[in-house]
Order: C-alpha cells, then structure tokens, then sequence
C-alpha cells in the first residue's frame, strides 16, 4: 500500500495513461507534460502499444521537441534552486568575507614553493566575479588601492585590446595604467574551448611589497586549517 500512497506526480501519471489509452506516443506524452520518457513507460506499460502512423522525419521530429521540453524543465529548475541558492546568503558579515577571501587567495593565490621562496600576493582569475570578490577583500584589508597593479593573461591569437579593456571597465582603471600584457602563444595542434567573443584571458592582481601581507595570510590559512 505504501507504494500507492499520494505523492506529486499521480496527476501526471493518471493524465499520461489518459493520453495513451488515446494512442499517444511516450514523445508526444512527453512533450504535453514535460516528464520523462522513463517515468511514462513506467506509467502506461501495461496499456496497448499505439498503432504507428509517422514517418520517421516526424517521429524524429517528435523526439526533437520532447528533448528540448525535457531540457527547458531542467533549465527551470536549475534557475529554481539557484535562485533559492542564492537566497539563502544574504549579506556577508566583514568576518565571513574575511575567512572566505583567505581560503580564495590559498585556492587560487600565488604562494611560496622552495624552489621559489618568493613572499609575494599575486591573484589570477579568469572569472570577473572571483575578481571582485578579492578587491572587496582587499578593501576589508585596508590594502592602499596605489599599491594594487593590474595586468592581462590571454592567447596571442585573441582580441587582446579588448580584453584589456573589459578588464579595465570591470576593475574600474584606466587602461593605460595596466602593466604589460603576457601574451600565450597559439598551438595549432591544441583544440581550445576558450574562444569567441566572451573570451577575455584572465586578470592578474599582484598587491606591490606585500610580502608582510603575504606571511599574514599564510598564517590565517594555517589559523583556520590548525
């Protein structure tokens, strides 16, 4: 009986043995109600199979359409719990943007190896948001602003001008105040994905004679991990 107990997709079921009793085909059940074909079988399996009546360009394009419904219904509810995600945040307190940038730089910060003992605070990123974040931190950190320097990472072969504009607007600097940009030079033989027009290389962060700074973070990250 347990099995039998209520739940949300009875509604769902009763309607698609409604529709195949009426010759329907799992494509088109799925596409008027937007479930999967695996849940339909389930359903209706033991109702009569349909006699065919399309030609293959049109069951084809029957299949077509239940797979972007299907796909739609997974794009909504991503937004969903995204969206429900997102909410749950809320405002971050100076302490939790605190914690949250030490264990970003340890993440994706430059740190001293021992073949390269160099104290330095050096952040590369090729997502604007992840940028924005460690300049807020580095806000909470009283890090003087005149002591920040920005600078390009991109493919040789890319719109390099324009990445370092985008990356100007994003940071709020003047263009002409970037440092050299590093460019990587193309290897034919290397199928890339990141190309196109929203390909825009990656932002370097370096904070000038930061090596206190350096050691201070090293020892946050080692306070949280200990």
């Amino acid at each position: 009986d347990w099995t039998r107990r209520p739940n949300a997709k009875d509604d769902l079921r009763a309607k698609a043995r409604e529709l195949r009793l009426q010759g329907w085909t799992y494509d088109q059940i799925q596409v008027e109600l937007g479930c999967s074909k695996s849940s339909i079988s389930l359903w209706v399996r033991d109702l009569p199979k349909p006699e065919r009546k399309r030609s293959r360009e049109e069951a084809a394009a029957i299949a077509r359409r239940g797979w972007e419904a299907k796909l739609r219904l997974r794009e909504e509810e991503r937004q969903r719990t995204r969206a429900a995600a997102t909410s749950e945040i809320g405002s971050l307190t100076d302490r939790e943007l605190f914690l949250l940038g030490v264990g970003l730089y340890w993440a994706e910060g430059s740190k001293r190896k021992p073949h390269n003992p160099q104290e330095r605070v050096t952040f590369v990123n090729s997502d604007p948001d992840m940028i924005s974040v460690f300049l807020a931190w580095l806000r909470l950190l009283d890090v003087d602003p005149t002591q920040i320097r920005f600078a390009v990472h991109i493919h040789e072969n890319a719109d390099v001008q324009g990445a370092e504009q985008f990356w100007a607007n994003h940071v709020g600097v003047d263009r002409t105040g970037f440092l050299k940009t590093t460019l990587k030079r193309h290897n034919p033989a290397t199928n890339r994905k990141n190309t196109g027009d929203t390909y825009r290389g990656c932002l370097r962060v370096d904070v000038r004679n930061g090596a206190d700074l350096y050691r201070r973070i090293e020892g946050w990250w080692y306070g949280i991990v200990g």
